[in-house]
């Protein structure tokens, strides 16, 4: 594999890293704030573990390319989050928490949709960005049934 394959698959990996670790987050806050009367928690523990399984499987193969893995989220992903702590969402408002939830999800497919479309991603690379959209479009489904 050519240098520049690498590359471009390095950056797609350590792009979608910084975003899956917001979610990682993301949920380890929601578990956090919620009480047990929503019955989420043991739910958000679930999928942020999910998602730490994810971003190693992600890390593990920028090292397989020679690249150097993403550890920190996004600067856009600390602001979310500190709303979400600042307004305590899960101790206030039930459909407002679970709609910032959905819109994280929908960040996150985006952007790894956004790296399936415009780069040569190929094999390794390629399954996990799949999987990892398959995994951000089981959460948008997760907060849209509990709204419901």
């Amino acid at each position: 594999m050519s240098d520049t394959m690498n590359k471009t698959e390095i950056d797609a990996l350590n792009d979608v890293t910084k975003v899956l670790i917001d979610s990682q987050k993301g949920y380890e806050k929601c578990a956090e704030l919620t009480d047990e009367s929503f019955g989420f928690r043991a739910q958000f523990q679930q999928r942020a573990s999910d998602r730490a399984a994810l971003i190693s499987r992600f890390q593990q193969q920028v090292q397989t390319l020679g690249g150097e893995p993403q550890t920190d989220g996004g600067a856009m992903g600390a602001l979310h989050r500190g709303f979400t702590d600042f307004s305590s969402l899960f101790r206030d408002d039930k459909k407002a928490a679970l709609s910032a939830i959905d819109d994280g999800e929908e960040h996150l497919a985006k952007a790894i949709k956004d790296r399936l479309e415009k780069s040569e991603v190929q094999g390794q690379a390629r399954a996990l960005l799949e999987e990892a959209y398959s995994s951000a479009r089981e959460g948008e489904t997760f907060a849209d049934s509990m709204t419901s």
